[in-house]
C-alpha cells in the first residue's frame, strides 16, 4: 500500500489544488483566470504549475492571495501520444501537478489539457488503490430539469478492459456517487445493445453474471438512449464504447439545440421566442461543458479531475469545485473501501 501522502490542511483550513496551467486550448489566459476566480468563489488555494514567465504575464497586478506558482519548462501538447510524453518531458506542467499532489504539495490535481497524459501522469505518479487493475473516467451527465445526475464510467481511461475490470469500476462508480451526490443506494447499469441479459458482444456477456454476483443495485442492462434517462445511477462500459457514447450524446444535443433555435427564429414564431429561448438557456445550463464541472479518475491513491480542452475561466473553477469536494468527502478512502467490502 502506498503511504498516505495527503498534505496537512493550511492553518486556515484551506485545500491546496494543483492546476496544469498550460493545459487546454485556452490556456494559459483562461486557466489562470479561473484560477483566480477559484480561489474567491471555492474558498482553496490554487497552485499553478507551468511556465511561470507565461503565467505572471496573465497576472499583470502581481500574484494573488491564494495564488501560488510551481515552474515547469515544457508542455505536453494534445496531440503528443500520452505514455511517451509523459516519460519523455518529465519538466512538463502536467507531471510536475501530479507530482505536486503525490509529494504533499497540494491535496488534488486539476487539468484541462491532453486527456491522456492528465491520466497517465496521475496513474504513474499517485499508484493505483489496492485491488484495482486499471483506472477508469466517471463522466457526470445530467438530467434535463433535474438535480439528479448520472455517471458514465468509463469515459475513455481503458478502451479493451478484462470483465472483472468493470465489476471493480462499478463499485467505484457506487462509492463516488454516494460520496459526491449524497445517493445512498446508486443502481448500476450495463451499457449494451439492449435490455435482455443474452445482450451484446462477447465482454458485456461475460460481464453480466459477474456484475449479479458481485455488485449491489445491479438492475441489469441499459441501451444508449437510457445515457439522459433516469434508468441506473451508474452505467458501467468499456472506454472505447463509453467515450463514443458520449461524443455521440453531445452531438445530438448540440444538433437539438441548432433545430430548436433555428425554428425559433422564423418569423412566424417572433412574438414567441424571446421567452421561450430564455428558458430553453435556462434549462439547458446543467448541459453545457462549462458547467459540468470535469470528470474524477477512479482507482488512483489521488485526487484527478479532468476538464474538457476548451475551458473557459467558468469551467476550470467548477472543475476547481469538484476537486475540493472530493478532498472534503475523501473520495480516495471511498473507492478503497468500495473495493475491498464484501457484497451483503
Amino acid at each position: 500500500m502506498a503511504p498516505d501522502r495527503r498534505p496537512d490542511r493550511h492553518p486556515d483550513g484551506r485545500v491546496v489544488v494543483a492546476l496544469d496551467a498550460m493545459g487546454g486550448d485556452r490556456a494559459p489566459g483562461e486557466i489562470v483566470a479561473g484560477a483566480v476566480a477559484a480561489v474567491r468563489e471555492v474558498g482553496c488555494d490554487i497552485l499553478l504549475v507551468g511556465r511561470a514567465a507565461e503565467i505572471r504575464a496573465e497576472l499583470p497586478d502581481g500574484i494573488p492571495d491564494g495564488i501560488h506558482l510551481l515552474d515547469a519548462s515544457e508542455v505536453i501538447e494534445m496531440a503528443e501520444e500520452p505514455a511517451g510524453a509523459v516519460r519523455a518531458k518529465r519538466d512538463s506542467s502536467i507531471v510536475r501537478a501530479a507530482e505536486a499532489v503525490r509529494d504533499g504539495r497540494a491535496h488534488a490535481f486539476v487539468g484541462a489539457g491532453n486527456t491522456g497524459a492528465t491520466m497517465a501522469a496521475s496513474l504513474l505518479r499517485f499508484g493505483r488503490l489496492r485491488g484495482v487493475a486499471r483506472p477508469a473516467i466517471a463522466v457526470p451527465l445530467p438530467l434535463a430539469l433535474s438535480e439528479r445526475k448520472l455517471l458514465l464510467v468509463d469515459g475513455g481511461a481503458t478502451t479493451d478492459p478484462e470483465p472483472d475490470w468493470l465489476v471493480q469500476w462499478a463499485k467505484l462508480g457506487r462509492a463516488y456517487a454516494t460520496v459526491r451526490y449524497g445517493n445512498p443506494a446508486p443502481s448500476v447499469g450495463l451499457l449494451s445493445n439492449g435490455e435482455e441479459p443474452g445482450k451484446g458482444d462477447d465482454l458485456r456477456k461475460a460481464v453480466f453474471p459477474l456484475l449479479e454476483d458481485s455488485v449491489t443495485g445491479f438492475v441489469g442492462n441499459v441501451e444508449g438512449r437510457d445515457l439522459s434517462r433516469p434508468t441506473a445511477d451508474v452505467l458501467v462500459t468499456d472506454g472505447f464504447t463509453g467515450n463514443v457514447a458520449l461524443k455521440t450524446l453531445e452531438g445530438g444535443m448540440l444538433a437539438m439545440a441548432g433545430l430548436v433555435f433555428t425554428v425559433l427564429d422564423e418569423p412566424e414564431f417572433a412574438d414567441l421566442a424571446g421567452p421561450l429561448r430564455l428558458r430553453l438557456l435556462e434549462a439547458a445550463a446543467d448541459f453545457l461543458p462549462d458547467n459540468t464541472g470535469g470528470a474524477l479518475l477512479l482507482g488512483v491513491q489521488g485526487i484527478c479531475v479532468i476538464s474538457h480542452g476548451s475551458s473557459s475561466a467558468a469551467a476550470i473553477v467548477n472543475a476547481v469545485r469538484v476537486a475540493v469536494q472530493c478532498v472534503e468527502a475523501d473520495v480516495v478512502a471511498a473507492q478503497q473501501a468500495a473495493v475491498e467490502r464484501v457484497p451483503a
